[in-house]
């Protein structure tokens, strides 16, 4: 079952975006059909990664962190040219550890430019439940939930103060609070 919500950061994502250049989007999770159909509106070049599904590896004591960078590198495949112009995690920080979510932004950073705006969503409070929640957007203002069959592996959510920290390589600039003690963010990344 769909259903959906609104979303007063993401219209302020797409307000700044230059629309007579190309767009380069980076959304972790699936390509679903309205998110597809939303960006078909723009001039842009879509990376879609399912980290989601390989959350067991990065989790993994068998990772030892030292070559979690290169495992988020191999598993993103973003061509070496690439630059993120919006980067779209959506609840992904929860699901990592201080160490995986350094190693992300390593693999991550060499894509990145001065005006990479990113957007996601952590918990007010550490006592907040898993959402279980898949992803899309069906318009600028309006993002698609879907639930996900099973609970996903190594939940661990992160507050806003604690990704502040994390998030060496973005600085969040926006937060609003929603129901269930979650947080929508806006970012932007830093030069």
């Amino acid at each position: 079952m769909i259903s959906s919500q609104s979303s007063s950061l993401l219209p302020a994502l797409f307000e700044s975006i230059d629309e007579s250049k190309r767009l380069t989007v980076l959304h972790i999770g699936n390509a679903l059909p309205e998110t597809v159909e939303f960006f078909s509106d723009y001039r842009c070049k879509l990376h879609f990664v399912d980290l989601f599904g390989d959350l067991t590896r990065v989790g993994s004591d068998e990772e030892p962190p030292t070559s979690l960078q290169q495992l988020f590198t191999d598993l993103m495949q973003i061509p070496g040219e690439t630059r993120f112009d919006l980067c779209l995690f959506w609840d992904l920080f929860n699901f990592l550890d201080r160490d995986a979510i350094a190693a992300l932004l390593r693999a991550l950073k060499p894509h990145l430019h001065g005006y990479t705006l990113g957007h996601g969503f952590a918990v007010h409070s550490l006592k907040t439940a898993q959402s279980g929640t898949v992803y899309g957007i069906r318009e600028a203002g309006e993002i698609t939930l879907r639930p996900r069959p099973t609970p996903l592996p190594g939940y661990q959510p992160h507050t806003q103060g604690q990704l502040e920290r994390l998030l060496y390589c973005f600085k969040i600039t926006r937060s609003v609070l929603l129901p269930e003690s979650r947080l929508e963010l806006m970012m932007r990344a830093r030069p």
